[in-house]
């Protein structure tokens, strides 16, 4: 019986060891558990003072950079547990390049589903119409960090523009003028490209001109557009302005529009006569026709009204003063409205010189 009884109690002993063992195990997997939860999900270490911390991740750059920056910034408070999370979560090759707004006090684990969810913060940029390539490439540099010497390059790349489905020889002219939200981070050609897909949006193919005289390209238009965009400053003008050159064109007359003159100089200033003599197939003062190339990125209006114009048969056209133009048929009626508009312009000269 004695060598029974002891058997007997060193089964039970391992029987008790074995749930000794398993509790161990199951409170060290439960600690384990707590702990990586708290690593994920759990409050984070630190709050930065913003309600929203403003980042970039660059396009190549490495988990461990990401780290870097987002400690910097006091996204996150511990590389190592933003790491351990990244693991888990197999999301370590899977950040997005962009800009990202992230919330204050959020855990590593909801910061990597916004890394890595792309939803990058976006930002609005309104491009004027009327402004050349070179202003636009500025503009972009400056509010996305876009690459204006690329920019300009790309502009003047006859591969590149034949991959877009534009015929001209640059892409003057067909970056459309309009809000767009964009994402930093954006390389030249991917914002090129919304540009002039926006064109397309605005300004098909299926516009024809229906004027069999003149039967003028779709680029041909878009060059009209832009001389239109240049001297219009009232909407309801575009229609008559393109009638106008519409009308010289046909009768061989020359254009004699200043912003072609002001396309060649190097700062928009008041036009001298000497300016008029500037030897280029842009001065529409001795040049006959349209001038090879749009002088600026028109918007819809200009657009539509270089397709579309008013009928009448304006010949002449003159500054008013205010904006708008007095429009003449004869070159006695534009010289009659020519001396009513130097005879305002000396008026206001002479009310500025007794300020």
């Amino acid at each position: 019986m004695g060598e029974k009884n002891k058997a007997q109690d060193l089964v039970k002993r391992k029987k008790l060891s074995k749930r000794y063992l398993f509790i161990v195990f199951v409170l060290v997997v439960y600690a384990l558990a707590l702990y990586i939860y708290s690593i994920c999900f759990g409050e984070p270490e630190t709050r930065h003072d913003r309600e929203f911390a403003d980042v970039t991740i660059k396009s190549g750059m490495s988990f461990d950079a990401i780290s870097e920056m987002l400690l910097a910034e006091q996204v996150i408070a511990n590389k190592t547990h933003f790491k351990i999370t990244a693991l888990l979560m197999g999301y370590t090759n899977k950040i997005k390049a962009g800009r990202y707004n992230i919330p204050s006090g959020i855990s590593n684990y909801h910061i990597l589903e916004i890394l890595v969810s792309g939803k990058v913060a976006l930002t609005r940029v309104t491009i004027p119409e009327g402004k050349t390539h070179r202003f636009i490439a500025s503009l972009l540099q400056q509010k996305l960090a876009v690459d204006s010497t690329e920019f300009a390059e790309l502009v003047h790349d006859t591969s590149f523009i034949r991959n877009l489905g534009i015929d001209a020889p640059t892409l003057e002219g067909y970056l459309f003028p309009d809000t767009y939200y964009l994402t930093d981070g954006s390389s030249a050609k991917q914002v090129i490209s919304i540009l002039v897909n926006q064109f397309k949006q605005h300004f098909p193919d299926t516009i024809r001109d229906r004027d069999p005289e003149l039967n003028l390209s779709q680029h041909q238009m878009v060059i009209l557009a832009s001389l239109i965009e240049g001297e219009a400053m009232l909407d309801t003008e575009r229609t008559l302005i393109s009638a106008l050159y519409r009308n010289r064109l046909k009768k061989g007359y020359l254009l004699q529009c200043d912003p072609t003159i002001q396309y060649l100089l190097p700062e928009p200033r008041r036009l001298l006569n000497r300016d008029l003599e500037i030897d280029s197939p842009y001065n529409t003062y001795k040049t006959a026709g349209l001038p090879p190339g749009p002088i600026n990125n028109p918007g819809k209006q200009s657009l539509l009204a270089a397709a579309f114009p008013e009928d009448v048969d304006y010949l002449y056209m003159v500054a008013r003063g205010d904006g708008g133009h007095t429009f003449s048929r004869t070159h006695s009626g534009h010289l009659s409205a020519k001396k009513k508009f130097d005879a305002y312009r000396r008026e206001v000269y002479r009310k500025n010189r007794n300020k």
